[in-house]
C-alpha cells in the first residue's frame, strides 16, 4: 500500500503532463483548421449582392378635344424629361428606367372601357414609346381620372419592393371627381402599391384645386401642378449642336440590325429622329444625348445592346436574320464585327456626353422667356423631390 500510495502524485504529474500536450494538439489542429478555413472563403464584396434599382414611370394624357397643347409640350418635352431620368443614381448605380403611357377622355375610344387605351406598356423601348406619342390624336370627350388611375394600377408591371421610385403623372383639364371609379379609391390602390400620383391640371391653379385635382395628388404624397399647355416649348440653340447631330448620325450607323422587327426597328430609330426634329434642331439634339445614356436600350433587334448578355451568341443567329453585311461571314468575322461596332459606339456616346456638359453650361448662361408652370418642368420638379426620398441621386 505505501508504495501505491507513494507514487500517486507521480501518476498525477504524467496524467497533468499529458493532458496539456493533447489540448495543445486539439489547439494546433483546430488553428489549423481555422485557418485553412479563412484561405477558402473569399472576402464578401458587399455590393455584389445589391440589384439596380428602378424607375417606372407612367404617363396618363387627356387627349380630349381641348388638350392638343398637352400631347405637343409632351412630344416636344419627350426627351428632356428622359435625360433627367438617366442623370439619376440610387447607391450608386444606374437605375433601370420604364415608361408607360395611356391616353383617356377620348370619344374615339371604348365606351365600355371608360374611353381608356393603353397606349404602351411599361417600356425602356424609348422609340417605340416616342413612336407611340406622335401617332396619338385628340378627340371628344369624357374624361375619367379616377378609373384610369385604377386602370394603370392594376394593368400595369409595378415592383413590389418599396424601393424603386414608382411614379404616375396625370395631366387633363376636366374635374377629377368625373366617372363611376372615386379617385379616392383608385388613390388609395395606388398608395398600397407604392405608387405616387402626381396630378398636372391643364388651366388656372385654384380651378385644380376647386376640383379636387391637388386632392388626388395629397392622397398618395404626390405632387400637384398647373400648366398653361397652349404655351409653345422654347429651345435654345448651341454651339455644340450641329457637332451633337452629327454624332448621332454615327451613332446610328453602329446599329446592327437583327431578327424579324430588326430592319424595322432601325427605320423607326431614323423615323424618331426625324420627329423630334420637327420641334427643332435643339430637340432632336436633346434625343441624341437621350441615345447615348443607359436607358436607351435595344436588346430585342440591336446586336450590340443583345451582346450585354452573356447568353446571346452572334454565331446562333441565322443567316436569314442576319443584316446584308454579314450575312457571308465567318463566325470570327461576325464576332469581330459586333465588337468594332461595340467599340465604335462608347466613343461616340463619350464625345457626346462630353459635348453636352459644354452644351449645358452654355444653356444656363442664355436668358430664356420659356415658362415655369410647363409639363416638363412641372414632371421633372416632381420627379426629382420624390426620387431623392427614396435615396435617388441627380
Amino acid at each position: 500500500m505505501k508504495k501505491i500510495t507513494k507514487s500517486i502524485p507521480y501518476l498525477l504529474l504524467v496524467f497533468a503532463f499529458l493532458s496539456g500536450a493533447v489540448a495543445l494538439y486539439a489547439g494546433n489542429i483546430h488553428t489549423s483548421v481555422r485557418k485553412i478555413h479563412t484561405i477558402e472563403q473569399p472576402p464578401v464584396d458587399p455590393t455584389a449582392t445589391k440589384t439596380a434599382k428602378k424607375i417606372k414611370l407612367a404617363l396618363l394624357l387627356d387627349t380630349s378635344g381641348s388638350m392638343d397643347g398637352l400631347i405637343d409640350q409632351a412630344k416636344s418635352q419627350l426627351w428632356t424629361i428622359v435625360n433627367e431620368l438617366a442623370a439619376a443614381k440610387c447607391d450608386g448605380a444606374k437605375p433601370e428606367v420604364k415608361i408607360a403611357l395611356y391616353e383617356y377622355g377620348n370619344d374615339g375610344l371604348p365606351a365600355s372601357e371608360g374611353y381608356i387605351r393603353l397606349v404602351t406598356p411599361l417600356t425602356n423601348d424609348l422609340d417605340k414609346l416616342s413612336q407611340d406619342l406622335f401617332a396619338l390624336k385628340t378627340n371628344g370627350g369624357s374624361e375619367f381620372c379616377g378609373q384610369v388611375i385604377q386602370t394603370a394600377c392594376r394593368q400595369l408591371d409595378w415592383s413590389a419592393d418599396g424601393g424603386d421610385l414608382q411614379i404616375l403623372f396625370i395631366a387633363g383639364n376636366e374635374p377629377f371627381t368625373q366617372g363611376s371609379i372615386s379617385y379616392q379609391l383608385a388613390c388609395a390602390e395606388a398608395k398600397r402599391k407604392n405608387i405616387i400620383v402626381n396630378t398636372i391640371f391643364c388651366g388656372d391653379f385654384q380651378e385644380g384645386i376647386n376640383t379636387s385635382w391637388k386632392s388626388g395628388a395629397d392622397l398618395t404624397s404626390g405632387s400637384y401642378a398647373s400648366i398653361e399647355q397652349n404655351s409653345k416649348t422654347v429651345f435654345i440653340p448651341s454651339p455644340y449642336d450641329d457637332k451633337i447631330d452629327q454624332l448621332n448620325t454615327q451613332l446610328n450607323n453602329t446599329y446592327i440590325e437583327y431578327g424579324r422587327e430588326g430592319r424595322e426597328k432601325k427605320e423607326a430609330q431614323v423615323s424618331q429622329d426625324k420627329a423630334s426634329e420637327s420641334y427643332g434642331e435643339a430637340n432632336k439634339v436633346n434625343r441624341a444625348v437621350s441615345k447615348s445614356t443607359h436607358v436607351y436600350k435595344n436588346k430585342s433587334w440591336d446586336m450590340v445592346d443583345a451582346s450585354e448578355d452573356e447568353s446571346f451568341d452572334v454565331t446562333k443567329v441565322t443567316k436569314d436574320q442576319l443584316p446584308d453585311a454579314m450575312k457571308n461571314m465567318t463566325d470570327d468575322q461576325k464576332k469581330n464585327y459586333v465588337k468594332q461596332k461595340t467599340t465604335e459606339r462608347e466613343k461616340i456616346k463619350v464625345e457626346i456626353q462630353e459635348l453636352n456638359k459644354k452644351r449645358t453650361a452654355f444653356l444656363l448662361t442664355q436668358k430664356t422667356n420659356d415658362k415655369e408652370n410647363m409639363l416638363d418642368k412641372s414632371m421633372i420638379h416632381a420627379i426629382k423631390v420624390q426620387a431623392e426620398k427614396k435615396n435617388f441621386k441627380f
